[in-house]
């Protein structure tokens, strides 16, 4: 990933934060064929020794779970969407008309070594957490014990979890840094207008990361 220093984020608790908000992850991988990618909605947790994984799951029935052995490198990816960013916010436009569109963005790069489990009891764990996590904000959340335990039983057959041993974490937040203060205030003011919940909450950090 290209990443001028200007759009550069280490701060480690906000790349947890990141994904743990954005968990489908594009996973990155090599089989015969060349690159391979699939999107699993992954869990980011520590191992009792403090070090960090991923963990998800994919249908036994994709070859990418045979494909990686034991130790394969991969590439995990979280990102939201972002938002079109165009030159008419830009008070630099009205001056110069030296101006040009572009993307906001946030993204997490996570590389490490992968291995597949095919183990029913630590799946059902893995899957308890996973569907804990992701329903906790509902006001009568499910859970996995919802279902019959013979229907989960035979679901878990058809699946095999993946465990990535973390390497490194990289974060990108392109936010209009490598704007100037005014051309900045004119891209919050922007995505303000235009008011969806997506703009909103660029505008909110943008404002927070905005040049002084």
């Amino acid at each position: 990933m290209y990443l001028p220093k200007t759009f550069e984020e280490t701060d480690h608790t906000c790349l947890l934060a990141f994904i743990r908000c954005h968990p489908l992850a594009t996973l990155v991988s090599t089989n015969a064929g060349g690159l391979n990618a699939d999107h699993i909605p992954m869990l980011i947790e520590a191992r009792a020794g403090g070090s960090m994984v991923l963990r998800g799951h994919v249908a036994r029935a994709n070859p990418l779970w045979r494909n990686l052995g034991d130790g394969a490198s991969v590439l995990a990816i979280f990102q939201h969407a972002g938002c079109y960013i165009t030159p008419s916010w830009y008070p630099t436009k009205a001056e110069s008309g030296k101006v040009v569109p572009t993307w906001n963005y946030a993204a997490v790069h996570v590389h490490g070594t992968a291995r597949a489990i095919d183990d029913p009891s630590w799946l059902q764990a893995f899957l308890t957490r996973l569907t804990d996590a992701n329903e906790s904000a509902r006001h009568r959340p499910w859970k996995l014990t919802d279902a019959p335990a013979q229907y989960i039983a035979t679901q878990l057959k058809a699946i095999v979890g993946i465990e990535i041993e973390i390497a490194s974490l990289t974060g990108k937040w392109k936010m209009s840094q490598n704007r100037v203060a005014r051309d900045a205030e004119g891209v919050i003011a922007g995505l303000r207008e235009r008011g969806d919940p997506d703009s909103l909450r660029m505008a909110a950090e943008v404002e927070r990361r905005r040049p002084l």
